[in-house]
């Protein structure tokens, strides 16, 4: 009998909160955290509708990647950022132990807990992007971060990809876009923690063009995407959850259209 689906929502870069214990080292550094640098702008309330949507639990974090990315694997270059990469080693070490090592340890236990009760975990990690890096400019509105290799992730994000194209008929999905879905990030920790057949770790990356544009427009997409993921989820979850997905992020109809 294949195992029961339970979902998951993440979001590690959901605020650019810095602790007042650390100030000193963002003198002068608003705007940087203001910035997709500092953290992934509406990422948190993409994380908190998918959540309320799926009847999920959540797991987020508000503090500036800026401090500590806890989206990065121990020894990365990028675990901390210029800003408190030159700060003392212990230092650098209570910020470890404070702030990243207990999120991910939290979410590493949920799913070991729900593996262990015999389900498959469904981790969808939320995200956004800036739409131009290095004076290149992203040419996707929505991208699907996943391991080809796993066949139950590629299949779930090609279908959630299809889905997108009914209810978001203009905007451009890409797989494994902005960034590969094997490239370092907790997903891919969490990939060598947990086989295959009992959980599969999703990225979802938004265009925070989208994010910064009109309030309606904004609201459309979000809800788009989560119900473009539930047409795409195994049917075993999908069917008990279906009116929970009906304008999850609040107002009538979720479909984009050609203007």
């Amino acid at each position: 009998m294949p195992a029961r689906d339970v979902y998951l929502i993440t979001c590690e870069h959901g605020g650019n909160r810095v602790p007042s214990r650390y100030h000193d080292f963002f003198a002068g550094s608003a705007a940087l955290l203001r910035s997709h640098r500092g953290y992934d702008i509406g990422a948190l309330r993409v994380a908190r509708e998918f959540a309320a949507a799926l009847s999920a639990p959540l797991m987020v974090s508000t503090i500036s990647r800026l401090l500590i990315d806890l989206n990065r694997s121990p020894g990365h270059p990028r675990l901390y950022s210029e800003a408190t990469r030159g700060a003392p080693p212990a230092l650098r070490e209570e910020i470890f132990q404070r702030y990243y090592r207990p999120y991910r340890t939290k979410v590493e236990t949920q799913i070991a807990q729900a593996v262990d009760s015999g389900a498959r975990v469904v981790h969808i990690s939320c995200h956004s992007f800036t739409p131009e890096l290095d004076g290149k400019v992203r040419q996707a509105d929505l991208g699907l971060l996943y391991d080809p290799a796993r066949a139950a992730e590629a299949g779930l994000c090609r279908r959630w990809q299809m889905a997108l194209k009914v209810y978001a008929s203009t905007l451009k999905t890409r797989l494994n876009y902005p960034y590969l879905g094997t490239a370092d990030g907790f997903t891919v920790y969490l990939r060598r923690r947990f086989p295959a057949e009992r959980y599969l770790g999703i990225e979802l990356e938004i265009n925070q063009k989208h994010v910064r544009g009109q309030a309606a427009h904004w609201r459309t997409v979000r809800n788009a995407v989560i119900e473009a993921f539930h047409d795409a989820a195994p049917r075993q979850k999908a069917s008990a959850n279906r009116g929970r997905f009906t304008g999850a992020a609040g107002g009538a109809g979720c479909r984009l259209a050609p203007e």
